[in-house]
């Protein structure tokens, strides 16, 4: 078992029952996992950048650079793989009253959801454990995550920049959704060339739901 999952077992009653509480699930909205995502949100970059500042040389690893491979490692897309590695579907499926159980199994799926459950899992580990074991434990269980936005990094907005360059054309980015309350905002992002809708792409934060939106326009770009 991951280090993160073993100090999950460690929390006091109380915080492991709110980590995996959903705002709609308790009449109080403090009795939620919201306040507690929002705190690991920050342990888990620190934790991260924590683990990558010495190991990156500083010639190739600007501040630029190492912004997005932070980003990238600690995206809503990482957190779910995370999520699900830690067996974090299962506890919320039985931590769900019964009235809701029913429409409880497709929330409990969502990026949205699981992400703000580890962070908020992070949150708690923190409070309970402190800074440095629970850095560690963060380190370890996003290990894949890390490397992977390391040999593969993601900039999908660059490589479709690149191609429509060779067109003399540009896009453009326009949000178009928000879903969800403050502290689980979804984003919906079009990329458009000369008004043509070329990818949509929806995410935790703007920059994430235009990089999917990037994506999907250049998968498209690549068929025609």
């Amino acid at each position: 078992m991951m280090l993160l999952g073993e100090l999950l077992d460690e929390l006091p009653a109380d915080l492991a029952r709110q980590v995996v509480t959903h705002a709609s699930w308790s009449e109080r909205r403090s009795d939620s996992y919201a306040r507690l995502a929002f705190l690991g949100d920050s342990v888990l970059s620190l934790a991260v950048t924590t683990y990558l500042y010495p190991r990156l040389e500083a010639e190739r690893f600007g501040a630029g650079r190492l912004t997005k491979i932070r980003a990238q490692a600690v995206s809503g897309v990482s957190c779910r793989a995370v999520a699900e590695r830690l067996g974090i579907p299962a506890r919320l499926r039985a931590a769900a009253p019964e009235s809701v159980r029913e429409n409880a199994a497709a929330l409990v799926g969502t990026e949205r959801v699981l992400a703000s459950v580890i962070e908020a899992v992070i949150g708690a580990v923190y409070l309970h454990a402190g800074y440095e074991r629970t850095a560690e434990a963060v380190v370890e269980a996003f290990v894949p995550e890390i490397e992977r936005a390391l040999d593969h990094p993601v900039d999908f907005k660059s490589a479709l920049q690149e191609l429509l360059a060779r067109r003399g054309e540009e896009v453009e980015y326009e949000v178009t959704g928000e879903d969800g309350p403050p502290h689980e905002r979804t984003y919906t992002v079009l990329a458009r060339v000369d008004g043509r809708e070329l990818g949509s792409g929806s995410g935790r934060s703007k920059k994430h739901a235009e990089q999917e939106a990037a994506k999907a326009a250049v998968s498209k770009l690549g068929t025609e």
